[in-house]
């Protein structure tokens, strides 16, 4: 998925002759922190709730209230995941969209980011999570799919995180079956250690729990 197929039609852009009011009061209808201002159609930057609050006159237009803004973007044809650095790198909750020329397309939210994730991370799907603690020397993502697989099992869709003061990886796994005991035991028997697991016997088991100890408190 590319920027372009993020642009949400629902976040306006601000002009250089609004107030600092104005933009409170739209960054305020549109749930954000953050919202793109652009001067005679032109993408000039970014402009972010907490700089407006430190400014003491909020009648006087953002030309004048702010003699630079900072220029956070993606370009249309840019990767969702350098959409999700941005927004990382400036911690912003809008992301500017320009075309190859510079010119602002549209933007995408925080929210729009997360919804989109949901549907093309494979969250929706039925199944269950493993989560696996490996040494980066021992990765290995042909020998963790051909696991899963012997399994008569398969993997809907993966990340990794690592930390820069850590020779460990933690990778979690979202596979398309809700009880994963045999897939456990057979990671176990290649040595890999397992950090958690999220899956339909632990959730029901969990409810089951909450059910009776309910009854219990009704029979009081």
């Amino acid at each position: 998925m590319i920027a372009k197929d993020l642009i949400t039609d629902e976040i306006p852009p601000l002009t250089h002759t609004d107030t600092g009011d104005i933009a409170l009061r739209w960054m305020d209808e549109f749930k954000v922190s953050h919202l793109p201002v652009l001067k005679n159609g032109n993408f000039v930057g970014v402009i972010s709730e907490s700089d407006i609050l430190d400014k003491m006159d909020m009648d006087e237009t953002l030309d004048v209230l702010f003699d630079h803004l900072p220029r956070p973007y993606v370009f249309e044809n840019d990767h969702i995941y350098e959409v999700l650095f941005k927004v990382s790198e400036h911690k912003i909750s809008v992301v500017p969209i320009l075309d190859k020329d510079e010119k602002y397309l549209g933007c995408t939210s925080v929210h729009q980011l997360l919804s989109m994730i949901a549907t093309t991370g494979s969250i929706k799907e039925n199944g269950a999570i493993l989560v696996l603690e490996i040494n980066q020397v021992d990765y290995s993502l042909a020998q963790i799919a051909q696991i899963v697989e012997s399994n008569n099992a398969r993997i809907l869709s993966s990340y990794i995180m690592s930390s820069p003061d850590s020779t460990k990886l933690e990778v979690t796994l979202k596979i398309n079956k809700t009880e994963l005991t045999s897939i456990i035991r057979t990671f176990e028997r290649y040595d890999y250690v397992i950090s958690a697991s999220f899956q339909k016997s632990q959730f029901y088991d969990d409810i089951q729990e909450r059910y009776d100890s309910l009854l219990n408190f009704l029979k009081m």
